[in-house]
């Protein structure tokens, strides 16, 4: 069974920062690309980053390029999203899902909130 799970998400003020991570099991994590895609209260997935199978090539969205990093560890598993100088446009609900371009599997989520 494929499985995606979030943690690292939280409350934090602007300027503030997080590491989400998500933990993949169920399938072979080292050949797929990653993603991150956010959902704000009453808005559509948006895409956020994406990382290819061995790491070397990272793609981000204009809104969060140069503040946020995703990064993968092939060996555990897991891929992780760096969050830095955050702002309140970017709370939202935080998925990763497998793939590029299609978000169907993806995890449950985590919620980031910044406020202050």
């Amino acid at each position: 069974e494929v499985q995606l799970v979030e943690s690292g998400g939280g409350f934090v003020q602007p300027g503030g920062s997080l590491r989400l991570s998500c933990a993949a099991s169920g399938f072979t994590f080292s050949i797929y690309y990653m993603s991150w895609v956010r959902q704000a209260p009453g808005k559509g997935l948006e895409w956020v980053s994406a990382i290819n199978s061995g790491g070397g090539s990272t793609y981000y969205a204009d809104s969060v390029k140069g503040r946020f990093t995703i990064s993968r560890d092939n060996a555990k598993n897991t891929l992780y999203l760096q969050l830095n100088s955050l702002k309140t446009e970017d709370t939202a609900m935080y998925y990763c899902a497998r793939g590029r371009s299609d978000y169907s599997v993806r995890g449950q989520g985590t919620q980031v909130t910044v406020s202050s």
